[in-house]
């Protein structure tokens, strides 16, 4: 039986780790740090078996070189020096962790950095996202342009609602408390503070999502929505003809909140 469960770096990023609780067989995904990944191991006696990197980022990437001495590994991730992959993925291309018995879709999604991907698991409905999507927010734009993270963006939102959304940061109550700036009225967001605010409080993480939720309460998979566009509108105090530049308007509105 698979399991998923978050491994705990830095201030507030989650390295997933997919578990093969019957085989003690893990795959990670994004280790900026080894260290928590090797305690995790050695505490529930588990082999690392493999690791997934959405980006080339150090938070995301920085444990790889140090796992893969120390274990004779996969590494699946897109081509950058800093991630020491063993195996360069591309756009569409499906890749299949044997001791999970899952294949997953490599999605490029640039925008947060050009290179960066997801990975898609449709028997499970897994998406791994990285820093491109997160709960009710998104990346910040590094190296791509508006235009390139909207796309993005748009192409995971046409992946089925009960997808359930893995990226790397703990950042859920920050994003809503901006979405509910862009959008006061929705009680969508209202419903969604009160359940992550008791999640947090309890000491749980707030993820991982779901598509159909963030679809909701997500100002960045929200741009050809009206009170969005208003907002957007309001904040430059022009009139905005195209959802490209709504999200870029909200996006440049959370850069300087």
């Amino acid at each position: 039986m698979i399991q998923i469960e978050p491994i705990k770096a830095f201030n507030d990023n989650y390295i997933w780790a997919i578990i093969n609780a019957d085989k003690k067989t893990i795959w990670v995904i994004d280790p900026g740090d080894a260290n928590p990944v090797l305690e995790f191991c050695i505490h529930h006696d588990y082999q690392l078996v493999g690791i997934l990197v959405t980006h080339h980022h150090y938070d995301h990437c920085g444990g790889v070189k140090l796992l893969r001495e120390k274990f004779n590994i996969t590494v699946y991730g897109p081509k950058h020096d800093s991630i020491h992959a063993t195996h360069t993925v591309q756009d569409a291309e499906i890749i299949f962790l044997p001791e999970c018995h899952l294949h997953f879709k490599i999605l490029f999604i640039p925008g947060h950095t050009l290179e960066h991907v997801a990975f898609y698991c449709e028997e499970e409905n897994l998406l791994f996202c990285g820093d491109t999507l997160f709960s009710a927010g998104c990346g910040r734009i590094f190296e791509g342009t508006p235009q390139q993270m909207y796309h993005s963006l748009t192409k995971l939102a046409n992946l089925p609602d009960n997808t359930k959304i893995y990226c790397g940061h703990e950042y859920t109550l920050p994003n809503l408390k901006f979405a509910k700036l862009v959008e006061p009225d929705n009680s969508d967001i209202d419903d969604y503070i009160t359940k992550v605010t008791h999640y947090r409080n309890e000491g749980q993480p707030s993820l991982p999502s779901m598509l159909g939720l963030e679809k909701k309460v997500n100002p960045f998979l929200r741009a050809a929505i009206p009170a969005v566009i208003e907002s957007a509108e309001h904040r430059i105090g022009k009139p905005i003809y195209n959802t490209v530049e709504v999200f870029a308007t909200i996006r440049e509105w959370k850069n300087n909140t």
